[in-house]
C-alpha cells in the first residue's frame, strides 16, 4: 500500500470528479462478446469506460510514481444502449479511506440514466506494482 501525502489526500477529496463521453461503436456490443442478437453496449465495455474515468478522475493528483488498480464495481446496467447513440460516464469520489477511494458511478445515453453504482480503487506506488507482477512471470 500507499500512504497519501498531505497534499494529494487535499486534492483526492469527496466530490472530485470526471465525466467523459463515448459514442458507442459496433466492436463494443455484447453481439461482439458472443451474446448472439444484443447489438447493444455490452456489460464489460460498460465497466471498462467507468474505470477508465475513474483513472483519469485521479491521474492528475497522483504523479508518474502513483498509479490506482480497480478492486470492486457494483453496478446495476440498467438499460440497453444502441449503437450510434453517446454516452456519458460520470464518476465522482464520494469516500477516500487512505489509499482506498470509492467513487459513485452514473452512465447516462441521449435519453436516460442507463447505468448506476460504486467503483472501488487503491493507490499504489506504480514501482511496487511492477515489482510485484515481475515477480508473478518469473
Amino acid at each position: 500500500m500507499v500512504t497519501l501525502t498531505p497534499a494529494m489526500t487535499a486534492k483526492l477529496e469527496i466530490g472530485r470528479s470526471y465525466s467523459s463521453q463515448t459514442r458507442v461503436e459496433e466492436w463494443m456490443t455484447a453481439e461482439k462478446a458472443g451474446n448472439r442478437g444484443a447489438d447493444v453496449l455490452s456489460t464489460p465495455q460498460l465497466v471498462q469506460l467507468i474505470e477508465e474515468a475513474a483513472m483519469h478522475c485521479t491521474a492528475p493528483v497522483l504523479g508518474d510514481d502513483r498509479m490506482t488498480v480497480g478492486t470492486h464495481i457494483d453496478l446495476e446496467h440498467r438499460k440497453p444502449v444502441p449503437v450510434g447513440f453517446i454516452i456519458r460516464t460520470e464518476v465522482e469520489i464520494v469516500q477516500v479511506d487512505g489509499p482506498r477511494i470509492t467513487f459513485a458511478v452514473q452512465v447516462f445515453d441521449e435519453q436516460e440514466i442507463v447505468a448506476e453504482g460504486t467503483h472501488e480503487r487503491y493507490v499504489i506506488e506504480r514501482a511496487k506494482f511492477l515489482s510485484i507482477l515481475e515477480d508473478k512471470m518469473s
